[in-house]
């Protein structure tokens, strides 16, 4: 998946969790802001590691703010066609937290 096609995922994955359409660009503004500080990792290394510990595609990208730090909670459909739910920190990419979808 392209750089620009996933960045328009976690701008519609954005859009699903309720936030309205005109606070998609505040929230891609505010992700930019947090990379230029440091705070969060680029998409392309969160998806490395992210696909590190549980290979296949990823379909769905979120970004949150949780208690006091940025998360990145990533869906992945494997090759067995089961989809994942990987929780990333957005620093560090530390896998923090992986299970299967039901």
């Amino acid at each position: 998946m392209t750089h620009r096609r996933l960045s328009l995922v976690v701008l519609l994955c954005f859009g699903l969790a309720g936030v309205a359409p005109t606070h998609a660009d505040d929230d891609a503004d505010r992700a930019r802001a947090a990379l230029e500080r440091g705070e969060i990792r680029p998409l392309d290394d969160v998806l490395r590691a992210a696909r590190t510990a549980v290979p296949g595609d990823v379909v769905a990208v979120d970004l949150k703010r949780n208690d006091g730090r940025w998360l990145y909670k990533l869906r992945i459909l494997g090759p067995d066609g089961k989809r994942r739910t990987v929780k990333v920190e957005a620093r560090t990419l530390k896998i923090l937290d992986e299970d299967d979808d039901d």
